[in-house]
């Protein structure tokens, strides 16, 4: 009894090649028949054969070249995995160096934001402090010279006065003598 799949098998080479058939007939010759029905029948069924051989190195031949084409897509792929694990490794070398330093910069940057920010008040203070005495001095330098101006007026004043009273004694000693 045949395995179900030699059974499938042999179903289909008896759909495909009928002249398969007869050769495995041709054995098996009735003497009714002449030799050559022999000889035509063993023809078609080397040719069958030679056919159905045909068809099978074909099928071997593509099976081949459909294996080689993904053997040498395999060989690409992988080539290009490993490009790209190095790729990987390269990208996360650069990486680690850069967080440390990043995070060393950051952290100064932040103890220095903190020692700023009472700098920056004490600054602001600093500049009230200089504006309010600007203004001091300012006003004590317009108060200095509106009283030099009056000082100047009294002096002037003071020396026109003087002069006059120095003319009328003048005149007066003049007068007496």
């Amino acid at each position: 009894m045949a395995t179900p799949k030699r059974s499938y098998s042999y179903d289909l080479q008896q759909q495909q090649h009928p002249n398969v058939q007869q050769v495995k007939n041709s054995g098996m010759i009735s003497s009714d028949q002449s030799p050559r029905i022999d000889d035509k029948e063993e023809e078609m069924s080397r040719s069958a054969l030679a056919m159905f051989r045909a068809k099978e190195e074909e099928i071997e031949r593509r099976k081949m070249e459909v294996r080689d084409k993904v053997h040498a897509h395999l060989g690409r792929v992988e080539t290009e995995a490993k490009r790209l694990a190095e790729i990987r490794e390269e990208l996360e070398g650069f990486t680690d160096p850069m967080r440390k330093e990043v995070g060393i910069v950051r952290k100064k940057i932040d103890m220095v934001n903190k020692e700023l920010k009472p700098l920056g008040q004490t600054c602001q203070k600093k500049e009230r402090e200089y504006h309010e005495a600007l203004e001091a001095f300012n006003d004590k330098n317009r108060e200095k010279a509106q009283l030099v101006t009056k000082l100047v007026e009294l002096v002037t004043e003071s020396e026109r006065l003087r002069m006059k009273k120095l003319d009328e004694l003048s005149k007066n000693i003049d007068t007496l003598h």
